[in-house]
């Protein structure tokens, strides 16, 4: 298992040939409670950079971009059904949609989970 994070807050966990997406602790943690997510259509094709599903907070609504291009296989509608989950498991149950057919190049393009924990304390 590897964990990649974007400049954006998204991370993506790569497990074999599949992915899955969600956004940063630091991400949830700047938009306070979460009210409100939209996850990602099953079956839709994403490129790297589109936007993939929406996270609203009490202080503001932000997009999730992908983080690299691929197929949504799974969304999570747990966090649809109870959004506050985003903020207790952000990096874990909190995900919000796992893709397939990806390409493994884009991910030479994100910062490592240790990359980015240094990054963000120079925001």
């Amino acid at each position: 298992m590897s964990l990649y994070f974007t400049k954006d807050h998204e991370w993506v966990r790569v497990w074999g040939d599949d992915v899955t997406v969600g956004i940063s602790d630091h991400a949830q943690e700047a938009l306070g409670d979460i009210v409100f997510a939209e996850v990602g259509a099953v079956g839709k094709t994403l490129a790297k950079g589109d936007e993939a599903a929406v996270v609203e907070s009490v202080k503001a609504a932000s997009d999730v971009y992908a983080p690299i291009g691929g197929l949504v296989i799974e969304s999570n509608s747990a966090i649809e059904s109870d959004p506050s989950l985003i903020n207790r498991d952000p990096e874990g149950e909190g995900w919000f949609f796992k893709m397939t057919q990806v390409d493994a190049a884009e991910l030479e393009g994100l910062m490592s989970e240790a990359e980015y924990r240094e990054w963000v304390k120079t925001l």
